[in-house]
């Protein structure tokens, strides 16, 4: 769809992921028991977009954490984010849904959500990414693993030459880096090109997430002012 023909809610929506930098994977801190405490402190330091990534959850688990985030993102100004599933997503009133390679082709997706919910690809080589900068339906798309991790067991990284490929596509599209990037290793994606980063474990199990939040918003808002 064109953009003049676009809802004020979808042109808006671009518009915050155009400005969006820091993009939190989460699970629902089952193991911590302090989820809504953890995103009121996570979202008001500079998350832009969050996402509950949880395998395993049952549609009515998920939705009722996914009440949680969708209180607190509207309470921050923040993007709720959906992994895999557009029923959850629609259900949900979610902003984004975000597919694998292997999910639901995107425009069954875009019947399920509608033109009022942005669609996010994952990409994980040179052709993956450059067919992601292009397909239609797609709002955004991340690149990587840039290193290994744990929350893709098994799966090759690519490392920086995808950012780097990536970045001279010159895209218009927004795009993130994702795997394995903290504070330690951001100055090098950051190298490559890259503007915007996906994180998990960088504020997950930070002694102090919403001090790790801060500071990665920072250096992100410094190299690319929003």
């Amino acid at each position: 769809m064109s953009r003049h023909l676009l809802s004020d809610r979808a042109v808006a929506l671009r518009a915050r992921l155009d400005r969006a930098r820091l993009y939190l994977c989460t699970d629902a801190r089952e193991r911590q028991g302090d989820l809504p405490e953890f995103l009121d402190a996570v979202l008001a330091a500079g998350v832009d977009i969050v996402q509950l990534r949880q395998k395993g959850l049952e549609a009515r688990q998920e939705l009722e954490y996914l009440e949680v985030f969708r209180a607190a993102c509207d309470r921050y100004g923040v993007l709720l984010a959906v992994n895999d599933r557009a029923d959850v997503a629609y259900a949900a009133r979610a902003d984004m849904l975000h597919l694998g390679q292997d999910d639901l082709p995107v425009p069954y997706a875009r019947r399920i959500v509608g033109e009022d919910v942005l669609i996010g690809r994952s990409t994980h080589s040179d052709h993956q990414a450059a067919a992601a900068s292009a397909e239609p339906g797609v709002d955004y798309f991340c690149a990587g693993p840039v290193w290994p991790t744990p929350t893709k067991p098994g799966r090759a990284a690519p490392g920086p030459k995808l950012l780097e490929y990536t970045a001279a596509l010159r895209t218009g599209r927004p795009w993130f880096a994702i795997g394995g990037i903290d504070a330690g290793n951001l100055d090098q994606v950051l190298a490559t090109g890259a503007r915007r980063v996906v994180v998990v474990r960088a504020i997950t199990e930070a002694a102090d997430p919403a001090a790790a939040t801060a500071e990665l918003a920072r250096r992100l808002h410094e190299a690319s002012p929003a």
